[in-house]
């Protein structure tokens, strides 16, 4: 690997979804399959949203929800097998945390299944008592509020 033609980029307009697709079956198991719409629905959600290069080829990625104050989410970072274990990981995740969205969030959350320890080099502390998740089934019925629930609920 050549670091001199390591590019970190923010921009989300320049990511190349096929490539991302690639990197994502390649790197991680948890994101295997991942359609090209989602993957693009996912980006248009998230800021900021971090590419790493080597020359053109899409080496590194991840991205974090946040409402920029209170709390950020980081998701999805990979770093393609070949480049792993030489820093760009640690690099990866500090551009995300320091981007100005990212910069002032009270409490920044991940989850891992197996790199644990290497989020903890970077600061991130083990969380146990907070974590919670809802799998949204395709079936479930949860009815949207009306139009006068909203009103009602906004004093109107």
């Amino acid at each position: 690997m050549n670091k001199s033609q390591i590019q970190f980029s923010d921009c989300k307009s320049e990511i190349d979804l096929y490539q991302l697709q690639e990197l994502l079956n390649v790197s991680a198991f948890w994101a295997k399959g991942r359609s090209i719409e989602d993957l693009g629905i996912a980006i248009a959600n998230s800021e900021p949203v971090i590419s790493v290069y080597d020359r053109d080829r899409l080496i590194g990625f991840a991205r974090a929800t946040s409402d920029g104050i209170y709390r950020a989410t980081i998701w999805d970072v990979v770093i393609h097998p070949e480049y792993q274990s030489s820093g760009l990981g640690s690099k990866l995740v500090e551009t995300v945390l320091s981007h100005p969205h990212m910069r002032r969030v009270e409490r920044v959350y991940l989850m891992t299944t197996h790199q644990q320890g290497f989020y903890e080099k970077i600061g991130f502390q083990p969380n146990t008592t907070t974590t919670m998740v809802l799998h949204n089934l395709p079936n479930r019925a949860f009815a949207p509020p009306t139009e006068v629930q909203f009103q009602e609920s906004l004093g109107g």
